[in-house]
C-alpha cells in the first residue's frame, strides 16, 4: 500500500473528540477576542490591517468557522470511533476477514490492539517509505505495527528484515507484523529471538474472538448522549456573551464653593445699652460645610416694632450724652 496523504481535517478527525471539541471552542475564543488584542499594535502592516479588519467584524465569521470544523472533525471522530467497535464485534471468521478492504484490515488491527490498553496511533505510512501503519504506545513503550492484508502470497523474510531495521532505526521496543495469511519459513526463522511478533490471520481472529467474549459495554465516549451533551456545552460556551465588567463611575472631587464672607456685625458696647437689632438683618442658619444657608427672621409685629423704636431712642440718648464732642480743628 502506498502512503496516504492526510488532509487537516483527517488529522484533526484522528483525535478523540472531547479534544477536536475543547479545540474548536479555544480557537472561537482566541479569534474572537485574542487576535485585535495581540495583533492591534503590531508594527507588521499586514498583521496590523488584518487586526483591524477583524476589529470591524470579520472576527465573528472567522470564530464560527472554526468552531463548526472542529466540531464536524469532532463527529466524525465519533462516528469512526463507534465504526470501529461495530467493525471488530462483527467479525465472525476467516471469510469476513477475507472480505475487508486493506483499509478496513488496518482499522480492525488498531481497534484489535485498542481494546488491549494501547493507545493507536495511525501514521498512514505503509509502503516503501517507511511500512509503519500503526504506532501502539503502553507502558512508555513505542511498538511499531505494519498491516499486510495478502489473500494469497506468504509474507516473506524481506518484509521482517525491513521491519528489524526500522524497529532499530526507530529505537522502538517492539515490532509487530499483522498479516491476513502466513509468513514464509525463511520470515519466521528471522523474527525467532528478535523484539519482532509475527502475527497471522488466525492469531489475529483469536484475539478478536476473546475480545468479543468479554462483552465490554460502551465507554462514556461512545455514547451518543454524552456527544449531544459535549456539543451542547460547546455551542453554550460560545453563544454566551462575554461579561462585561462594570465601569467604575468617575470620581469627581468636591468642587469647593466659595465661602461667602460672614457679615460683618459691628457691636457698640455700651453702658448698660441694649442691644440694637436691624429688621433688615438676616440671621444665620446652621449649614452644611459645603454651603451656607441663611434665613430671614420673621417680620415683627406691630408691638414689637414700637419696642424695637423705643429701645433705638433711648439708646440714641446715651450715646449722645457719652459720647464727647470733637474738637474744631483751629484754622490757620
Amino acid at each position: 500500500m502506498g502512503k496516504r496523504k492526510e488532509r487537516g481535517f483527517d488529522v484533526l478527525a484522528s483525535l478523540h473528540w472531547p479534544v477536536c471539541l475543547v479545540l474548536g471552542l479555544i480557537g472561537f475564543i482566541g479569534i474572537q477576542y485574542g487576535i485585535g488584542w495581540l495583533w492591534g499594535s503590531s508594527s507588521h502592516p499586514f498583521l496590523a490591517g488584518f487586526a483591524k479588519a477583524v476589529s470591524m467584524g470579520l472576527d465573528r465569521p472567522l470564530a464560527w468557522f472554526a468552531l463548526f470544523v472542529c466540531s464536524a472533525a469532532a463527529f466524525a471522530s465519533f462516528l469512526d470511533r463507534r465504526r470501529r467497535r461495530r467493525l471488530l464485534e462483527s467479525q465472525t471468521g476467516m471469510d469476513s476477514l477475507s472480505s475487508m478492504d486493506w483499509r478496513s484490515f488496518e482499522r480492525l488491527a488498531g481497534e484489535a490492539f485498542r481494546r488491549q490498553g494501547y493507545a493507536v496511533k495511525e501514521t498512514g505510512q505503509g509502503g516503501a517509505d517507511g511500512g509503519i501503519d500503526l504506532e501502539l504506545s503502553k507502558d512508555g513503550q513505542i511498538t511499531l505495527v505494519q498491516c499486510k492484508q495478502w489473500r494469497s502470497q506468504r509474507v516473506g523474510v524481506q518484509t521482517v528484515r525491513e521491519m528489524y531495521g526500522i524497529l532499530v532505526d526507530r529505537g522502538a521496543a517492539a515490532v509487530k507484523i499483522v498479516a491476513l495469511g502466513h509468513y514464509t519459513s525463511d520470515a519466521a526463522a528471522f523474527a525467532r529471538g528478535k523484539r519482532i511478533e509475527l502475527v497471522d490471520g488466525h492469531a489475529l481472529l483469536a484475539t478478536i474472538k476473546g475480545i468479543q467474549a468479554r462483552k465490554e459495554p460502551d465507554g462514556a465516549l461512545d455514547h451518543p448522549l454524552v456527544f449531544v451533551g459535549g456539543l451542547a456545552v460547546c455551542l453554550l460556551f460560545a453563544v454566551a456573551p462575554p461579561k462585561q465588567q462594570p465601569e467604575r463611575p468617575a470620581i469627581v472631587p468636591n468642587a469647593s464653593l466659595p465661602s461667602s464672607p460672614a457679615p460683618r456685625q459691628s457691636t457698640i458696647a455700651t453702658q448698660g445699652a441694649p442691644a440694637i437689632r436691624t429688621a433688615s438683618t438676616p440671621v444665620q442658619a446652621a449649614a452644611s460645610p459645603s454651603q451656607k444657608v441663611y434665613k430671614a427672621d420673621p417680620p415683627m409685629s406691630n408691638e414689637e416694632l414700637r419696642d424695637w423704636e423705643k429701645r433705638n431712642r433711648e439708646a440714641m440718648k446715651i450715646l449722645e450724652k457719652t459720647t464727647p464732642e470733637l474738637e474744631t480743628a483751629p484754622t490757620h
